[in-house]
């Protein structure tokens, strides 16, 4: 490791070090190999479920270990934290299980089950601002004010070294080890992986994975350093950075060895087949990672490949529509429009062609006045549930061979 690197950031002894602050508070997460998605993505996947921490993401172990270096003065004071999520859990839980005031500044617009979850971890809850940097500043001016100590989510070297100890632990759980793919907001996550596993057999890929909506660490390694980009808002919320930490950035451009992206569709088509097929909750920002590979954005052919499920904590309401979006994306929920005459029995024919070909139609909707409808016709948006693509496409044909008109409503 080079000289420069070390001063900014973190080293091997840093991530040992802060394995054993972490031994026994921390949950040593299984990492199982997926038949399932071995066979999906034509790799030897073994899945590393962060989402089964106690507060649900990776998150506390960076926040851990900051804490547990804290001098019994800043103890006495207190730590704040700005976070509408994970981070916020995780300062608020092992703050209060060492005796510790935590005050999490949350945006105003933070759901009410984050606020809940982490006020009842014990940390004293402020509502501030509009969104992440409205907070932050609140936070920054709380902690000057009081004298406490600022816990960032990523952008600190004991942060980052606290999220590295999976490193260690995928070394152990997985010895024929050739890849890893983490997913990537500020940097903490991927950074101090990254340090473990390349300091420690360097022969292992790292391939970090953001959304498409915000790649602020794809963009700073282009640009060789940290570039602020605009908002914008994504099912992957945990990742959501506009940019890249300055700590993170340069562990990250010495030790990952690729950056891609994903976009909404793939990151919801993840969630599903976690859920579907592996009995697995991760929220978008869990599943991004996966939906890499899924969707082969990545260079990797037949590796064995740990896949890092970062967190679970997801909103029940957002996740009805992910799965919905999810099962379009997959084309098992379809939704066409098709004209017909108005006339009895029309709707009966059409509807005797559909079971015919055993899509089941969960939504109907006709129209007569819109759309370009002739006098005499109808129009009728019919939403069905299909087994996937190749149903879809028998039917599409069998309604042209009927002349049926007909398009896909997107």
């Amino acid at each position: 490791m080079s000289k420069a690197i070390n001063n900014l950031s973190i080293s091997l002894a840093d991530v040992q070090a802060a394995r054993e602050r972490l031994r026994g508070s921390i949950y040593y997460s299984p990492c199982p190999h997926s038949q399932m998605l071995s066979a999906l993505t034509g790799q030897q996947i073994y899945l590393k479920l962060e989402n089964l921490q106690m507060t649900g993401a990776f998150k506390e172990r960076g926040a851990l270990n900051r804490i547990a270096m804290l001098t019994p003065e800043q103890a006495a004071r207190g730590v704040v934290a700005a976070s509408a999520g994970n981070h916020a859990q995780g300062v608020a839980y092992h703050a209060t299980k060492r005796g510790i005031r935590s005050v999490i500044v949350m945006p105003l617009a933070t759901p009410l089950v984050k606020v809940t979850a982490t006020r009842n971890f014990g940390a004293h809850i402020v509502l501030h601002g509009a969104n992440y940097d409205e907070a932050y500043e609140e936070a920054t001016r709380i902690c000057t004010a009081e004298g406490m100590t600022f816990i960032h989510p990523f952008d600190d070297p004991l942060v980052m070294a606290g999220q590295g100890t999976i490193g260690l632990e995928l070394l152990e759980q997985v010895p024929e080890l050739q890849a890893v793919v983490v997913p990537i907001g500020g940097g903490g996550l991927i950074g101090g992986i990254a340090c473990a596993i390349k300091e420690s057999r360097p022969d292992i890929r790292v391939i970090g994975v953001q959304t498409s909506r915000l790649p602020s660490m794809a963009e700073a390694v282009r640009q060789h350093h940290p570039v602020t980009l605009d908002s914008a808002t994504t099912i992957a919320d945990g990742i959501a950075v506009r940019r890249a930490g300055e700590v993170t950035f340069p562990v990250i451009e010495k030790y990952v060895d690729e950056i891609v992206t994903v976009d909404e569709d793939e990151i919801a088509s993840a969630i599903l087949v976690l859920l579907e097929r592996e009995k697995t909750l991760a929220e978008g920002a869990g599943a991004t990672a996966l939906a890499a590979l899924i969707q082969k954005k990545t260079t990797l052919q037949s590796e064995h490949t740990a896949v890092i499920v970062s967190a679970g904590n997801i909103d029940v309401t957002l996740l009805s529509r992910i799965i919905e979006r999810g099962l379009v994306q997959d084309g098992r929920l379809i939704r066409l429009r098709i004209h017909l005459l108005d006339k009895p029995g029309a709707l009966a024919e059409l509807t005797r062609l559909i079971a015919d070909h055993r899509a089941n139609i969960v939504d109907t909707l006709h129209n007569r006045a819109y759309y370009g409808v002739n006098l005499g016709d109808t129009v009728i948006d019919i939403t069905m549930e299909t087994r996937g693509r190749e149903q879809v496409e028998e039917l599409l044909a069998a309604l042209t061979a009927e002349g049926y008109k007909h398009s896909r409503v997107i």
